[in-house]
């Protein structure tokens, strides 16, 4: 796949692809072309006790102020949002547009010009990561398919930025039984729905707002991710996926058409073949880390 704009650059291994590893991923190289536009390079910490300077918001870009507010939403590890910051991240993503990292609709990417045949792989890219949170950008070519996964411990924003898209997600009826992994867990089903760019953002938290969630392209889609804290399989947050049953196929009780609508069965599988992603590196526009 590969996703173009005024010029064809060739890109290396991203960097952080072998820390973020959302829903799995292998070392494969793409070219991009990013739009023209002034990168600014970015400052690396010279100690891990220098702090971070607040910039005037005003004349930041809109992809500096995500990052400012990520770091007042953001806690760490056992933390989650308070209402007043998820108000105000939102508040920016909503705003926020392609052009912002780099993007535009005029890209070859977006106009396909043949139809993608087979199962069309996933490209995402790392724009930040840090211990807290990562900002990252996916690109689903149409048909393409993020398969049915959990954030566990974690808070998303997600902001579809080009494309339409279908988004399906549940959340755990019970999220903290989970000894045995073999079992069909009940789920209640919160989003169902087709999503079409420019569109507000969504949020998803560690146990509600539809933690397990599938994305299915209906067009090729750009959507960016904001993830607190990032996954991480040392610390317990590695990535599980599952298949939904229809609730009354697995259902020993006479329920009612209700909440055959409203509830599902998930069951955790191995990881799919469709979960691989590619990834690239990141050349638009950049956030400034000063001192």
């Amino acid at each position: 796949m590969g996703i173009e704009a005024g010029g064809l650059v060739e890109q290396g291994r991203d960097p952080h692809h072998s820390k973020v590893n959302v829903v799995g991923g292998h070392n494969h190289h793409h070219h991009v072309g990013y739009m023209r536009s002034k990168v600014i390079k970015k400052r690396k910490y010279c100690s891990r006790n220098r702090k971070v300077k607040h910039s005037d918001s005003d004349s930041d870009s809109a992809l500096q102020q995500v990052f400012v507010s990520c770091r007042d939403v953001f806690k760490g590890l056992g933390t989650v949002p308070l209402p007043h910051h998820v108000h105000k991240l939102c508040s920016i993503l909503d705003k926020l547009r392609p052009e912002d990292v780099g993007l535009s609709s005029d890209m070859q990417f977006f106009k396909p010009k043949n139809e993608v045949k087979g199962t069309p792989r996933v490209t995402y890219t790392t724009i930040y990561q840090c211990n807290n949170f990562s900002l990252c950008c996916f690109f689903i070519p149409a048909t393409g398919v993020i398969p049915l996964h959990n954030h566990p411990g974690m808070t998303v924003f997600s902001k579809l930025l080009l494309g339409k898209m279908h988004i399906k997600s549940y959340d755990l009826v019970d999220p903290i039984n989970n000894s045995d992994a073999s079992q069909l867990r009940l789920a209640k089903l919160k989003a169902d729905s087709v999503f079409t760019a420019p569109c507000n953002s969504s949020v998803l938290y560690p146990t509600t707002g539809g933690n397990i969630h599938a994305f299915t392209a209906i067009t090729p889609c750009a959507v960016l991710d904001v993830i607190g804290p990032p996954y991480s399989k040392q610390d317990g947050r590695d990535c599980s996926y599952y298949k939904d049953h229809p609730y009354a196929a697995c259902s020993n009780a006479a329920g009612t058409e209700e909440e055959g609508d409203c509830y599902g069965w998930l069951e955790e599988i191995e990881v799919p073949e469709n979960s691989e992603m590619d990834g690239i590196e990141y050349l638009g526009p950049q956030i400034i880390e000063t001192i």
